[in-house]
């Protein structure tokens, strides 16, 4: 059981890694965004698409090998860093959904404001990454809230 635990935070760790690298790299793409066009903004489009893809398989991960350290670990569920975290990675979950690909449908459409789409992606790159950074504090501390 030991071995499995150690696993299943190796797992757990590197989804964490997964999850919160690919926006690091996007930082900069968004800037080229603003001027992009044609193939170079289709380039830029599909490392955005790949990266919240990527980032949702790696929450996959991170949910179950979470799920299962919480079942075969000494916390409970009512644990105040264990809820905390559930409760930004909800959240997270609806932000994740309305951040990135509606936005980047508008950049698809003629006659849109590149820069304030532009804008607008950098903000939400910015508050994701802010979300699982919350999250990993609250895994990595694990402070008693209450």
């Amino acid at each position: 059981m030991d071995l499995l635990y150690r696993v299943l935070i190796y797992l757990h760790v590197s989804s964490v890694i997964i999850s919160i690298g690919p926006f690091f790299v996007l930082l900069p793409l968004v800037k080229k965004l603003r001027k992009a066009k044609g193939a170079e903004q289709d380039v830029i489009m599909d490392a955005f698409r790949f990266a919240v893809r990527l980032t949702m398989h790696a929450g996959h991960v991170l949910v179950t090998t979470g799920i299962l350290m919480v079942v075969m670990g000494p916390w409970t569920w009512t644990t105040p860093w264990i809820v905390m975290t559930l409760l930004i990675m909800f959240c997270s979950l609806f932000f994740l959904a309305r951040a990135f690909s509606p936005k980047l449908r508008k950049l698809k459409e003629d006659g849109q404001n590149r820069i304030d789409i532009a804008a607008k992606l950098n903000r939400s790159v910015w508050i994701y990454i802010i979300l699982l950074m919350a999250m990993l504090w609250f895994m990595v501390v694990k402070p008693n809230l209450w």
